[in-house]
């Protein structure tokens, strides 16, 4: 899993998103429920390229991402990017590998 931590590197994640499908994670590093999202991610065996913003440190990032989806903001939030679109989110406790693992088989 890799941080980004700029917009730059957001539209970088995004465009490869073009190539194939890409998973990104708005994570906060201060909450329990955060906590848990991001182990269940973590943990998630997958090909996929996996990125994560900790919204405390690149809040900027975090409202590029709501704005360019439309997707209203939440951590964590998992999203599922095909052809620079976000086909797939979940957040909180919906953040599951049996979940994750479902939006794979259905949009990748």
């Amino acid at each position: 899993m890799k941080e980004i931590h700029s917009t730059d590197e957001w539209a970088d994640v995004r465009d490869a998103s073009k190539g194939g499908a890409v998973f990104l994670l708005k994570h906060s590093s201060t909450c329990p429920v955060s906590a848990a999202g991001f182990r269940e991610f973590e943990r998630f065996d997958t090909s996929i390229p996996k990125y994560f913003v900790t919204v405390q440190t690149a809040r900027s990032v975090s409202n590029d991402i709501e704005l360019a989806t439309g997707i209203r903001h939440e951590t964590p939030q998992l999203l599922l990017f095909v052809d620079g679109q976000a086909v797939w989110n979940a957040s909180h406790y919906s953040i599951t590998r049996s979940k994750i693992q479902s939006a794979v088989e259905a949009y990748v």
